[in-house]
């Protein structure tokens, strides 16, 4: 069974390289609104006077055999104010193995903040840019000997620009965001083919529900992917206890649903996990996928003590 999982990656991989353009190839996480600076630079500085930093690793299609994908994404963003001008600023960055590729993303972001005061909400608009380093390094198994020259059979690495920009608007009890990725769609110079990334739209919004006893909350969110000529839409629903564990399903229609756990302990270190089942017929060749998440929110400044005043009235 692994022989055979193995040789319809290695083809599923092919067919991926032989194609003009790259539609949908950025990685998926089932726990990305945990670290949404990932795909969207308006989420910088979004945590008022708090360093945000979180780091998600999937390991999807496991039992799949040699070569089934495996990301990480890390992200760090806090606010700031130059000259008494709310802000924020963020670095991203992404490393994604599959097959032969191994894809390193590198991102610095930047978000102007704007308070809404009737409504207690707070707005980011955002801009990243970055690099994208495409390694390719194939050892392909030819059957019935020689070479394909559709398929690259060299070792490649090249190196280009990227760029991203959204909005990112949030209060107390709601989220809403919209984000562009790879705007300018960079190339990928692989010797046999002419690709390139295309542009990644995500539209993202959840919502805070309190339960009659302020220990529960319901967190219902959404998700949706699209690259104008396919989208995936994920829905989500968490249940915290304390706002300490939280636990939740979500459905990526017609393709998976997870299921999520997760803690803070006391000194605001938290951990995630969430199992992947997969709906679509390539269940029959993994095991599922696996997500570990680790976060920290910490105070930007700390808190100055209690100054004491001596006066001769009190000597």
């Amino acid at each position: 069974m692994r022989v055979f999982g193995n040789l319809v990656f290695v083809t599923a991989v092919s067919v991926l390289l032989v194609s003009n353009t790259y539609g949908q190839q950025d990685p998926q996480f089932s726990q990305i609104l945990f670290n949404p600076l990932s795909i969207n630079p308006g989420y910088a500085g979004s945590l008022n006077n708090m360093i945000n930093t979180g780091a998600i690793n999937r390991i999807q299609w496991a039992g799949f055999g040699e070569g089934a994908p495996v990301t990480t994404a890390f992200g760090i963003n806090a606010p700031i104010s130059p000259f008494g001008f709310n802000s924020g600023i963020g670095l991203s960055i992404l490393n994604d193995q599959y097959g032969f590729n191994n894809d390193l993303g590198i991102n610095l972001a930047y978000a102007a903040r704007f308070k809404f005061k009737l409504i207690n909400g707070d707005l980011g608009v955002g801009i990243g840019a970055g690099f994208v380093n495409n390694k390719l390094d194939p050892k392909w198994n030819y059957p019935l000997g020689g070479t394909d020259e559709a398929i690259p059979d060299k070792k490649e690495s090249a190196i280009n620009f990227d760029l991203s920009a959204g909005l990112y608007y949030n209060t107390e009890f709601m989220f809403f965001g919209f984000s562009a990725l790879h705007l300018n769609e960079a190339k990928i110079n692989k010797a046999a083919l002419a690709a390139h990334y295309t542009r990644q739209y995500y539209l993202t919004g959840g919502y805070i529900v309190n339960f009659p006893n302020p220990t529960w909350q319901f967190e219902p969110s959404v998700i949706v992917h699209s690259d104008l000529k396919t989208s995936k839409l994920s829905l989500n629903a968490i249940v915290r206890y304390n706002k300490k564990f939280w636990g939740g399903v979500s459905y990526r229609i017609g393709e998976a649903v997870t299921g999520l756990v997760g803690f803070e302990l006391f000194n605001g270190i938290k951990f995630g996990y969430a199992y992947e089942f997969s709906t679509s017929k390539i269940s029959k060749y993994n095991d599922g996928s696996h997500e570990f998440y680790l976060g920290y929110n910490f105070l930007l400044k700390k808190e100055k003590p209690p100054q004491q005043y001596k006066s001769l009235r009190f000597l």
